[in-house]
Order: C-alpha cells, then sequence, then structure tokens
C-alpha cells in the first residue's frame, strides 16, 4: 500500500470529492483526518467499515483559530501530517456575476474557496517543513481555466487556488514537499442535486467523455499527485474534465 503509514488530512470529507479522496487515500493504507464544517460520520463509516483508518473533527476552514487547534491536535497524537487535501469548496448561492453579486456572498465564496486553502497550508506547512517531506493537493476548478458564465465569485477563488498553488510550489520545493491542484470539470456529487435533466445533460455533452465526473475520477488523480511516485511534480493545475479544456 502506497499510504501506508501516511497522516493524510483531508477537507470537505463531508461529500463529493472530498469524500472520495479521503476513501481512495484510506483503501491504499492513510489514517486519514476527515475535516468539515459538518459531520463526516458517514465517511468515517464508508472507510472503517471496509478496514480503513480515518476520524473525524468538525472545523472551519475560515477560521485560523480552529485550523491550528486541529493541526496541534493532530501533530499531539500522530507526531506528523504527510498529506494535506484542500478541498472544501462552495459557489455562490446567489446570481454570480460581476455586477448581480452581492458583497457577502463575494466574501464567503473567497474565505471558503481561497482563504481555506491558504489557512490550510500555512498552519501545515511548518511541520512538514521539519520532516522535509509532504504532499499538497489543492482543488481548483475548469473556471480558473476558462471563462464560464455566472461563476464570477468561484472563479477568482478557484484562479486564485491556481496562482498560490504555483507560488508556494517554488517556495518550499526544497524541503520536500510538492504542491499541486486539480482542475476538476462538472462532477456529480451532491452540489448538483437540485438541477434539470436537461442541465444534466448539457453539462455532460460538455465533456469529450459524453458523461459528468465522478468523485473517483477525481480521487484517483489525488491519490497519483500525493504519493511519493510524484515527487518530480510540483506547481501545476492539471485538469480532470473528460477533455472539456480540449473543446
Amino acid at each position: 500500500m502506497r499510504f501506508k503509514s501516511n497522516i493524510a488530512v483531508i477537507t470537505g470529507a463531508n461529500q463529493g470529492i472530498g469524500q472520495g479522496v479521503a476513501e481512495k487515500l484510506a483503501s491504499e493504507g492513510a489514517h486519514v483526518i476527515c475535516l468539515d464544517i459538518k459531520d463526516c460520520k458517514e465517511t468515517l463509516h464508508r472507510i472503517t467499515s471496509t478496514g480503513g483508518s480515518a476520524e473525524t473533527a468538525v472545523m472551519d476552514v475560515t477560521q485560523l483559530s480552529e485550523w491550528k487547534q486541529q493541526v496541534n491536535k493532530i501533530l499531539k497524537d500522530h507526531g506528523r501530517i504527510d498529506i494535506l487535501g484542500n478541498i472544501a469548496g462552495v459557489v455562490a448561492q446567489t446570481a454570480d456575476t460581476a455586477v448581480d453579486l452581492e458583497v457577502e456572498e463575494w466574501d464567503r465564496v473567497i474565505g471558503i474557496d481561497l482563504k481555506g486553502v491558504w489557512f490550510g497550508m500555512k498552519t501545515i506547512i511548518p511541520s512538514m517543513i521539519e520532516k522535509h517531506y509532504g504532499r499538497i493537493l489543492n482543488i481548483a476548478s475548469l473556471a480558473a481555466l476558462r471563462g464560464l458564465p455566472n461563476l464570477f465569485s468561484y472563479s477568482a477563488a478557484k484562479g486564485g487556488v491556481t496562482a498560490i498553488t504555483r507560488q508556494a510550489a517554488t517556495e518550499y520545493a526544497s524541503y520536500g514537499i510538492t504542491i499541486n491542484s486539480i482542475a476538476p470539470g462538472t462532477i456529480d456529487t451532491p452540489i448538483l442535486a437540485g438541477i434539470t435533466d436537461e442541465m444534466r445533460a448539457e453539462f455532460s455533452a460538455a465533456h469529450a467523455i459524453a458523461r459528468l465526473g465522478t468523485p473517483r475520477d477525481v480521487a484517483h488523480m489525488a491519490a497519483y499527485l500525493t504519493s511519493p511516485e510524484a515527487e518530480f511534480i510540483t506547481g501545476q493545475t492539471f485538469p480532470c474534465d473528460g477533455g472539456w479544456s480540449t473543446k
């Protein structure tokens, strides 16, 4: 198992991509700390019922004090953090255009999708420097790479994720730390629960591989990028979009 004895911290692990990545890493031997603003009992059950190792905690990624508290506890309990998956993310719940977006909604999206990623790196990288090893995976989006309608704040946040991924990778490469991001296309997660069949068909058709992506699709790429085998890859953003970005 390539992640045997690794300690992995995954945010947004309650559902969707975060849950998929947590399950994948646990299935290959990692002990996964599942963090989310919601309870992760289902993720914990899915991991432990198949022989994996995990624990959960409720945490708001926008609060630096909560990051510090959780990281200190993890380091006290386990001695190190090998993998950080910054996966928690949201989209705006109102119109998301430059004109119509509300300031409060901008702050919410930027806080979770961008500031939360920064806080994760800010609090965990020092322990990785000490151990001279670390794998960090941030979740960006295809919206960071091309203009998509009604995703103004989301595009800004995810574009920021690609930028800080690239910058931090340069800063910490000499410490044995790699930092990469994945830019998913449309992934079939609970965030799509309210869409119509017509919208689902439209989203599927946008991909060259004409289906929606799954959390498992992203998790497979995440597992490689957080593995020891990916030691010569850093500062990159990889589309996982069924070929959408090629069209």
